[in-house]
């Protein structure tokens, strides 16, 4: 994959993660923005931020969250950016992760 294909992969998965949970903060007590290419995720109570963000020299799509940072890779045959170590989706691991605070998060 070349930069512009990343980029443009990268974009995609932020910008259709970030309409999920748009959708989703209208059940549960958490705001998202993507903003500069960087999507963010807060929480109110307690105060908390989650950052995804596209890393274009690797290629890779980050994730720092719960004092953890996570490298996610694409995955051809899934179609989508993916832990390696887990097999999980970009969106498999922040539902995961917003479960840690909101047990019955769904997106």
């Amino acid at each position: 994959m070349d930069d512009r294909e990343f980029e443009t992969r990268a974009a995609q998965a932020l910008e259709d993660l970030n309409l999920k949970l748009g959708a989703a903060a209208d059940r549960y007590d958490l705001d998202s923005d993507l903003n500069g290419g960087a999507l963010v995720i807060e929480f109110e109570d307690p105060r908390d931020r989650f950052v995804i963000s596209p890393n274009s020299p690797v290629r890779q799509i980050w994730v720092s969250a719960h004092v953890q940072s996570y490298k996610l890779d694409w995955n051809e045959s899934r179609q989508a950016f993916v832990l390696a170590s887990s097999g999980e989706s970009l969106e498999q691991l922040v539902a995961g992760a917003i479960r840690k605070r909101i047990p019955d998060f769904d997106l």
